[in-house]
């Protein structure tokens, strides 16, 4: 829907050719976007040409199918399961040792096995992408990659879970509980029905896990992160940090000497301090110097922007 544009900045226009939900694959033709749009608000694809069945097409059939069709690209938006991310994690393993390049969304693979899919791009030649799973608004990983050009980037911490942080400013600003201001992060759409992955820490933890691999180089694991997540944060705890001039934040960190997601006391005037559901992260240089981005974290635009710009990143290189 972009291509005219993206060929006019960048020297290309890409062209879908495959697409899949949970219950059906399409990848016999070349696609139009508006009637895939249309299947999907009236919740089917397959009343589309060449619809099968997802459960008939293994990852290792659908690698071979978009490898025969000259497919370069495979974009991953399944949702995010650490409990489950082998599927997640064979589909992108048969494309990469295939040669196609992946960009993926889901945090579930490259929280669990992100050394494995970075040997398997090696190996087959192409590129793994996500900017999609930190900070999709927020270019976080491409912010720690570029100061690690001139500099060394020794540490990272920060706010990386927006509905976190949307209910804790809830408390804090307006005397809410933590059961009240979950159910309000659950009305507006900011928390889902069920919300563990985000007020237990996993969420945060995952990118944790993503920010140590690809910024610090740390070759680190999902079961590598020590994880508190924000059940237990009374307003009993939030007066008490206002009363010494801070709040309390679910801070993520990642050094040589820790991977840590915690509820945490930072200072009220301090660049962590964002408001609603607003991402912050702060990189430390070996230098001493910090770096500290603020922006928006995930959401359908974030997360579309996001992957639109690694797809110009690998059609670029």
């Amino acid at each position: 829907m972009r291509r005219e544009g993206l060929r006019a900045r960048f020297g290309f226009a890409p062209v879908l050719a495959g697409v899949s939900d949970s219950r059906t694959v399409l990848t016999d033709i070349t696609l139009d976007p508006h009637s895939i749009i249309a299947a999907k608000k009236a919740h089917t694809l397959a009343s589309l040409p060449g619809a099968t069945p997802a459960a008939e097409v293994a990852a290792e059939t659908l690698a071979a199918r978009l490898h025969a069709a000259d497919i370069s690209v495979f974009v991953d938006c399944s949702p995010t399961n650490l409990q489950a991310a082998a599927e997640s994690t064979a589909r992108m393993m048969a494309m990469l040792s295939r040669g196609i390049h992946v960009i993926s969304a889901n945090k579930g693979p490259l929280a669990t096995a992100m050394a494995e899919l970075e040997a398997a791009a090696k190996a087959g030649g192409a590129k793994l992408r996500y900017s999609a799973t930190v900070g999709g608004g927020t270019p976080m990983l491409a912010t720690g990659h570029t100061l690690n050009m001139g500099e060394t980037v020794t540490a990272i911490a920060g706010i990386v879970n927006g509905t976190t942080n949307f209910i804790l400013w809830k408390m804090a600003e307006e005397g809410w509980t933590f059961a009240a201001a979950l159910a309000e992060a659950q009305r507006l759409g900011y928390a889902e029905t069920d919300p563990t992955a985000d007020v237990d820490g996993w969420d945060a933890a995952a990118k944790v896990v993503i920010l140590a691999n690809s910024v610090l180089h740390i070759p680190a694991k999902v079961g590598d992160v020590s994880v508190i997540g924000i059940r237990g944060v009374t307003t009993e705890h939030i007066a008490r940090a206002k009363a010494a001039g801070k709040v309390i934040k679910l801070v993520a960190h990642a050094s040589a000497d820790r991977l840590s997601v915690a509820p945490t006391e930072v200072s009220a005037a301090g660049p962590l301090n964002t408001a609603g559901g607003t991402n912050a992260v702060e990189f430390t240089l070996a230098s001493g110097a910090a770096v500290t981005l603020t922006g928006r974290g995930a959401g359908g635009p974030e997360t579309a922007t996001s992957i639109m710009r690694d797809i110009v990143d690998v059609a670029a290189a």
